[in-house]
């Protein structure tokens, strides 16, 4: 079983300047980047401000291990800037990047620790290449075993611990140089379920208690709405669509969006679309996404009381994403009357963000 870390969310806020203040720690200007033929990033541009959370997800061989490398100064982009705390790193040789990637931590999608070292030996890693005396190596790495619920595992060695553990020991190290800025690839796919809920708790309890910046790459839409404050679709290599976590979950877009949320989202059940026939007839079914406040009022007891119309939710419900309600219901309404069903749209439209004639149903719903 996984130890498990303070929890750091249960603290008093953090106050500014920790707490997201619109300052970037991270802007890319219109980066480009091609290796021969094919274009990795295409005029990306994107800003991570101080103490967020942002999410870029995005298909394999949408462009996010060449953005991350860029970022790191693993590659240089071809055209456009890269600037990390405002200073522009494009043109930064090897030696004046080193100062800047312990500024950076980072945490990988299969741990990348090495076997012939303990724990704590790991963790102290990047102090000990930065000279850090071994005094304060200990300190330090007491302080981070403590922080992932670790304390036990200081001289355990990688093949002796779970998948959590070790990817606990990946962000402890990648905490070790007090960076500005996480970057996580991939940190949660090659765990199961419950040990990636762990650690996406671990992440947000150290963002909100230590406000540091994080940068979350991921194929993943759950990763996103676990954590993140917005989210930026990458595809082809180009920000296809961005914004708060809740307003793109509610109304996504991009075709490859809608696509990545579809597993997240509900779905007519498939008995339902078995029977499902184009066009309207006596029980409609329509699909609602409704988001916000108007997703805070009862809706189908104000299009009755507008309408005189009974409809019924058939199903789904509301979600919350980011502590804002976000939902798609089914709902069957009554299509026999041309001008009662056109009253029931339009109380809809006026209400909802999107809505949809999906069909009619014959017999039983």
């Amino acid at each position: 079983m996984n130890a498990t870390a303070p929890n750091l969310s249960e603290a008093k806020p953090v106050p500014s300047p920790l707490a997201p203040d619109g300052t970037a720690v991270v802007r890319l200007d219109a980066v480009s980047k091609a290796f021969g033929a094919t274009t990795a990033l295409d005029r990306v541009s994107l800003d991570v401000k101080r103490g967020e959370v942002l999410g870029l997800i995005g298909r394999s061989g949408a462009g996010k291990s060449t953005l991350i490398r860029c970022l790191n100064g693993l590659e240089r982009p071809d055209s456009g800037d890269v600037e990390i705390e405002g200073r522009l790193i494009t043109n930064l040789d090897e030696r004046a990047l080193q100062p800047l990637r312990r500024r950076i931590g980072m945490i990988f999608q299969h741990f990348n620790l090495l076997s012939s070292k303990t724990v704590a030996d790991n963790i102290g890693l990047p102090l000990k290449i930065e000279g850090r005396p071994r005094a304060a190596r200990r300190e330090r790495v007491a302080e981070l075993l403590d922080l992932v619920g670790l304390a036990d595992k200081a001289h355990a060695y990688p093949a002796q611990l779970s998948g959590g553990q070790k990817q606990r020991v990946g962000i402890a190290r990648a905490l070790a140089a007090r960076p500005v800025l996480l970057l996580s690839d991939e940190a949660t796919s090659a765990l199961d379920p419950e040990t990636t809920d762990a650690i996406l708790e671990l992440l947000k309890d150290i963002n909100r208690g230590l406000g540091l910046t994080i940068l979350l790459i991921t194929h993943e839409m759950g990763v996103v709405k676990a954590i993140a404050d917005r989210v930026a679709v990458l595809d082809g290599g180009r920000i296809i669509e961005h914004g708060p976590v809740w307003r793109v979950f509610a109304s996504p877009q991009a075709a490859v969006t809608q696509s990545l949320l579809r597993s997240l989202q509900p779905s007519l059940p498939d008995d339902l679309r078995a029977r499902l026939e184009p066009g309207r007839g006596a029980r409609t079914i329509v699909r609602v996404t409704i988001a916000g406040e108007e997703a805070r009022r009862p809706l189908i007891a104000e299009l009755a009381l507008a309408t005189g119309a009974s409809v019924s939710l058939l199903h789904g419900g509301i979600d919350h994403v980011q502590d804002e309600p976000v939902g798609r219901l089914f709902l069957e309404a009554p299509g026999g009357d041309a001008a009662r069903f056109e009253a029931i749209l339009n109380f809809l439209k006026r209400r909802a963000g999107e809505v949809e004639v999906l069909g009619h149903v014959a017999g039983d719903a």
